[in-house]
């Protein structure tokens, strides 16, 4: 019995070693930072409406203008603000790349170099191959989604299989924004993110659903809005 609890004991120091630190960039409030293996992650969504440097990124509400955008944008989820302050905001593939105007679209290296940063100083929005080390981690994609995920049934819809979120990486079901505007599946999934694209249209992100515990990985296009999560710098 003093064995298992000396192995349960490590296990929880190994997927919660939590520290605190202060966001100037986002309203000098405190934020809680999971160590998850050898990343520390922020344990909450994405939520401001400028980039690092103070540039404003536009908020669309419309829903015809959201999906002919080619720069950076962000929505609350159904256009209501109430959702923003439980879910944080939902951004377009554009802005997760800081293209905040027509000429830094365009991938040369000029371009490039004039394109914004979405994460505040310290962070960056993890690429592919960053989550992949999350969820090897937390065990692979088909056990590292329950650790992952808020339990109970408050904000994930029922039954948000195999949830503990031993992680502490406090995963949310903030739905999404598709490409004609509308949007979808607050409650039943959440969606983030990479700094990834796959084609010249999509781009990878990771999902967790209320049904299981599985992590998932796919392509979408660039023009939907997911939540965006942010890794510290190394």
């Amino acid at each position: 019995m003093k064995s298992l609890f000396y192995i349960l004991f490590f296990l929880l120091l190994s997927f919660e070693g939590l520290a605190q630190i202060n966001f100037p960039a986002l309203s000098g409030r405190n934020f809680t930072y999971p160590l998850i293996g050898t990343q520390y992650w922020m344990d909450r969504n994405l939520d401001v409406t400028t980039y690092r440097d103070g540039t404003v990124i536009p908020q669309e509400i419309d829903r015809t203008a959201w999906g002919n955008l080619t720069t950076g944008a962000w929505c609350y989820y159904n256009n209501d603000a109430a959702n923003g302050a439980i879910y944080g905001k939902l951004y377009n593939w554009y802005a997760v790349m800081g293209i905040a105007t027509a000429e830094s679209a365009t991938p040369t290296t000029a371009e490039i170099a004039a394109r914004k940063q979405l994460a505040p100083q310290g962070w960056h929005i993890p690429t592919d191959a960053e989550w992949t080390t999350l969820s090897t981690f937390l065990g692979g994609q088909s056990l590292a989604g329950g650790k992952m995920k808020t339990t109970g049934i408050a904000r994930w819809n029922s039954p948000n299989t195999d949830a503990t979120n031993l992680s502490g990486f406090t995963g949310l079901p903030g739905g999404y924004r598709f490409s004609n505007g509308s949007f979808g599946s607050v409650g039943g999934a959440g969606y983030w993110w990479s700094a990834v694209q796959s084609n010249s249209r999509d781009a990878i992100y990771r999902y967790l659903t209320n049904y299981d515990g599985y992590f998932g990985r796919y392509d979408f296009p660039k023009t939907l809005g997911y939540s965006v999560r942010c890794l510290r710098d190394l």
